[in-house]
This record gives structure tokens, sequence and C-alpha cells, in this order.
């Protein structure tokens, strides 16, 4: 419909979005001020601890700083609640005390229609519960109990049951005073092709009521009593209320339970969603009677980023998680994706709950799998992989797989992730053994193996416990900077999630920025300072090493503090790519003629001494001493105390 000029920014003026945001959120007090409007809160679209959702209730505006989610009170409404936009507008007016414009006649009468539809289908739902407690129900009660469904649980669930007759529902609607278009326009009857009078579409079946996200009766899943009949399970056909490729069972409450931080599960069936929610796992949902579409995944992901796919451990299981991931790959987002979570062979959710309990479902749910790993495990598993040609059918497969990313970034840390795993498949071996080994898909070997360290690599200069601390210094460099300049991560986001910090707390000042730096520098100290201590951030600032870089003392000049950042991650990334090329030249001392092996760690260093070299005669990033040192006895004992820690057996660095 249509709405004059105006009545949405009336309705905006009248409206404070602090209330209407409220009702779903939990504010954070500390970070807050009501009186100025400027209020925060974790996210009620992805599942966090801290306040990264910002409400700017003078300007009518929310901002996600985790997930970027955005807009104002009519974009609330509309996600959280799952409606559209009119909808979304008349619960709004509602509260606002504003009269909702007059529709025009045909909008009006299909909004009418569709409000009839669901009162037959209301009345419906009665009836069959009914049903499900009369004697023609027993059979259906028997086999529920045995289910492990107690009456509370039916009641719960509303189930209910369609005896095995052919008008049994219609000669009930019928008296009733409902018409017949609107008993066929539900889907609960079938028009007859014999010239009588149409019969129901569920009979001699166990009734699963179909809920919208709003609570609204709009289908019904019906389970067949007769273990001879061609459909176990029948939904109801579609209709003006029910699109079964847009819809999920158990939508309404698995959002308000995810929303509370439940995981978000994704069964196969009806009787999978009822057991889990039973045992506790309240934020289960299933598609209805077909595969995972498009958008029912978007209808996933506004419940919770990374929902966890459980599917049965059987043939079909597994072929309907590998098509999800077909589906998956060119929609995921950054922080938006999904974990696989695959259950014993020849078990389903309940089958596990029965014989083995929350337990052992909640430790399944704790181990789900990656997508990529489920994407290496289609792609690899029961092949063999011993010649060029085959390895190049994989890389081939691979490549195509991840093509279909559109996120640029998502996409460069897939290829990353693939090339770690083709890495271990190709070059890993047995312990102690030098000789190369067979891979064993779906082997624990073949999964985890990596190779071991060679005993020239444990003597070489590279692994020395000096060099880490020269490293772990320039890691302190790198850290400080984002530290002190936050907004500068976006930068060089892709190349710090790839280090490996040798640091003392360098590790978890690393992830501290990779996850707050975002969020600005405020919510980044406060982080650090919950996590790590001020202590902690004393020793990293009060290094000279630090303290002279040109990027911590002229903090302001972003060009400096870039040019510095930039530099000293390319240095640090050179002289750990050079040990990497040592490692895997070592790694093919039985693959390659000694002449070839000769040539690779001569060019590694080669390479070794130009990164040196660079660090020794660059003399804009550091102060260089009077003797001609790039460290004074304060950096040196800095240094002393960073070896002591990486390698206690070592006393002076010198």
């Amino acid at each position: 419909m249509s709405l004059p000029p105006g009545f949405l920014d009336e309705l905006r003026t009248r409206l404070s979005l602090t209330q209407v945001v409220g009702r779903k959120v939990m504010w954070d007090q500390r970070k807050s001020n009501q009186a100025k409007g400027d209020m925060w809160a974790p996210c009620p679209f992805h599942q966090e601890k801290t306040a990264s959702f910002h409400v700017d209730d003078r300007k009518g505006f929310y901002y996600c700083f985790g997930c970027h989610a955005k807009g104002d009170a009519i974009s609330f409404v509309k996600e959280t609640e799952n409606v559209s936009f009119i909808e979304a507008v008349e619960i709004l007016a509602g509260e606002a005390g504003m009269k909702m414009p007059a529709r025009d006649p045909k909008a009006q009468e299909k909004a009418d229609r569709r409000t009839q539809l669901v009162e037959v289908m209301e009345m419906a739902v009665n009836h069959f519960r009914l049903m499900l407690k009369t004697g023609a129900g027993a059979e259906a009660r028997d086999y529920l109990t045995r289910r492990g469904l107690d009456e509370a649980a039916l009641d719960r669930w509303e189930i209910g049951f369609a005896p095995d007759t052919w008008q049994g529902l219609w000669d009930h609607l019928k008296g009733k005073n409902v018409e017949d278009d609107l008993i066929l326009g539900a889907g609960l009857a079938k028009p007859s092709q014999k010239g009588g009078k149409p019969y129901d579409t569920f009979r001699g079946r166990i009734m699963f009521p179909i809920r919208d996200a709003r609570g609204k009766a709009i289908a019904f899943g019906g389970r067949a009593m007769d273990p001879n009949d061609n459909a176990k399970y029948l939904n109801s056909p579609e209709t003006e209320l029910f699109d079964k490729g847009r819809n999920l069972y158990n939508h309404g409450p698995a959002r308000e339970a995810a929303g509370k931080g439940q995981p978000l599960i994704v069964a196969e069936g009806y009787m999978d969603v009822i057991a889990l929610s039973e045992a506790g796992f309240n934020a289960t949902v299933a598609p209805l009677g077909t595969a995972i579409t498009e958008d029912q995944l978007r209808l996933l992901w506004r419940i919770a980023p990374e929902p966890i796919i459980a599917l049965d451990g059987d043939t079909a299981g597994l072929r309907a998680a590998m098509r999800v991931i077909d589906l998956a790959l060119p929609m995921l987002e950054a922080g938006q994706s999904l974990r696989f979570s695959i259950m014993p062979e020849g078990k389903d959710p309940d089958d596990l709950l029965k014989e083995s309990g929350a337990s052992a479902m909640q430790a399944l749910i704790d181990g789900a799998i990656p997508m990529v790993d489920l994407l290496w495990r289609r792609e690899t598993e029961g092949k063999v992989f011993d010649s060029p040609e085959r390895k190049a059918a994989l890389d081939k497969d691979l490549r195509t797989a991840i093509a279909r990313i559109q996120d640029p970034s998502i996409r460069n840390h897939y290829g990353q992730a693939i090339k770690d795993k083709r890495w271990e498949l190709f070059r890993a071996r047995p312990s102690g053994q030098g000789g190369k080994r067979p891979w064993q898909p779906g082997g624990k070997r073949g999964w985890q193996a990596t190779p071991p360290v060679l005993a020239s690599t444990k003597g070489s200069v590279l692994a020395s416990a000096d060099e880490r601390a020269q490293d772990a210094l320039r890691e302190a460099v790198i850290l400080a900077i984002l530290i002190r300049r936050p907004d500068m991560l976006d930068q060089v986001e892709s190349r710090m999630e790839r280090l490996d910090m040798v640091g003392p707390d360098h590790d978890t000042l690393l992830r501290c920025v990779l996850t707050t730096a975002h969020h600005g520098a405020e919510a980044l100290e406060e982080r650090l300072l919950s996590s790590v201590g001020g202590d902690v951030l004393d020793r990293l600032f009060s290094l000279s090493h630090v303290r002279i870089t040109p990027a911590i003392r002229m903090s302001d000049d972003d060009e400096i503090v870039l040019a510095c950042l930039t530099e000293e991650l390319t240095k640090l990334e050179a002289k750990r790519g050079v040990a990497r090329e040592i490692r895997d030249a070592e790694a093919d001392m039985d693959a390659l003629p000694d002449e070839g092996v000769t040539w690779r760690l001569g060019q590694a260093a080669e390479a070794r001494n130009k990164a040196l070299r660079s660090q020794t005669e660059d003399k804009t990033t550091y102060e260089v001493a009077d003797n001609g040192s790039l460290m004074d006895r304060e950096e040196r004992d800095a240094l002393d105390a960073l070896l002591a820690q990486i390698d206690p057996t070592k006393g002076k660095s010198h």
C-alpha cells in the first residue's frame, strides 16, 4: 500500500528508537548516556558479549560495529520480528497512537482473506488435537509415547491426529460454517476429480502444526501411521499463507532462544526439532520437507551468524550437507557462515539423545566443524593422489569451489586454509621416518599429521631463541602501533591474521586487536585491560625499541604510522618466509636431488641475508646508537628479558 507524504516522518518523530530497541536488548549502562540518547548494547542481530550496537536516539538510527547492521525503527522491527515493511509500520503506528491510512479495497480484501485463512488453520489445529485424544488416536498416542513424548510435550507442540477418513476435517469445518473456498485455500482439502465433495488432504497421520515467525498457523506436516504409505511425511501444499522454501519449523521459539545465547541448530525433521528442544536445545529449527533453500539460509543468518547444521549420519545426510555447502559459498560474508555437526553413522539427533543423553549431543555441537573442513573432506575423502594429474584435478576442483565465494577477504582466507591442508596432505610423513607414507582420507593421521621438526632445523640460526627474541621485539612494535592507532588495522588486517606470535602475551594482544580494534580505541583499551591487564601494556610501551619508533612518537601522522607498520610487517613476513622455505627444502630431502635442495637452501640464505642487510642499513625507523648498534643497553636488557621468557636456558643474548 502507498502511504501519504509525511506519514513516515511523523511516525519516526513520535517514536523513541531507544524504546523500540530496548525491548530486544539490555543496555550497557557504563557506555550509554541516556540523557544524550547515546545508547550501547550487545547486538541483537549476532551473538556477542561486548556492547558494539549503537543507537543514536536523536538522529533515529542504529549501527552495529560488529556485523554492520544499520537502520531506523522500521528496519529494526522488520528484522527482529521478520515482518514486511507495512507490517512493521503498522506495529509502530499502533505504539505511537497513529491511525494507519485506509488501504485500497483490493489490498484490504487480500489482508482480510489471509486473516480468515489463519483462523481456519487454527480451527484445524484444535480439531486435530482433539482427535488425538479420542479412541481413533490411540495408536498415534502409543507411537508418540514410544518416542518419549508425554502429554505435556504433546500440548507444548500442539501435536494432533488426522483420522483415516475422507471428509473428517471437511465436515467439521463445514459444521462451523466455513466457506469451501477458505478450506481449499488453506490447503486442508482437495477437490474431488470424480465430481464429489472435496476430501481431506491429511488422513491417517500424526499432525504437526507449522507456525510462522510471529506464531500464526500457516501449514501442517503429517507423519503417516501406515508404514507402507509412499509418503512418510507430507506437508501442506503451497498456499497464500505457506511457502515451504521461505519458512522454518519452530522459527519463532528458536529465534527467541538464540537471542538468549543458545546455538542455532538446524535439524532434518519435526521429531528431531522436538527431541532437541525437549532436551534443552531450544534454538532448533528444520526445513520443511525439502533441502535448505537460499531464503531459508537468509532466515537462519537473521537468527544467528553461524548456524550449526546437524544432519543424520547416513549417506543422505552427508549428501544434504554437501548441497548446503554449494548453496552457501556464494552467500558467505564476514562473520556469516555455517558449521556442521555430523551425527554418528546411522543415527539422527533423536536416536543419539535417547541412547547417550544431552551431554553427547552437546559434545557434537561443541565439536561442529567449519565449512571449509567439510569442503576439503568432500573433495579428498576416498581418493588417492599418487600422480601429478590427480593432484592437479584436486587443485582445479578446489579452485572452482572457492571461486564461487563473492567476498574477496573470505575467498583469500579459504584459499589459505586449503593451501595449509594441501601442504599437510602432500608433505606429512610418519613420525621418525624419512620416507613418504600413503595418505588415508578421513583417517586420524590424514587429517592431523604435521611435518616433524628435523634435527638440522632445530640447530639452525633461524630457529634459535635469539632470533625469536628479535622477532618478539618486532612484534611488539607492530602491536604497539595498532593499539595506539587501531584505525590502521583495516590496512593490514588480513596480514595480521596470518601472523604467528612468539612473544609473551603477544597472541592475546593480537587477538584483542583483531576482534576489537574496529570498535574504536576506547573499546580496544577496555578489552586489553580486561584480557591482559595494565602491567602487560606498560611493559610493551616501555620498551625503548617501541618508544623510539616514529609511529609511536608521531602517532598523529597517518603517513608515518602506515609506513612504519607496513615496513615492520614486511620484514617479519620476509624473515619467516625464509624459515618456511628452509623447512620445505629440508622436508623434500628425500624427494629432490641433492643439487635441488642445495639450490633451495642457497636461495633461502640469500633472501635471509637481504632481509638482515635491510634491517641493519635502515636508519629511518630506528635511531642508531653511537657504537653503531641498533640497540642501546636498555634495549639489550629488554631483549634479554624477552629471551628469558622464550628460552629460560639463555642467560644473556650476548
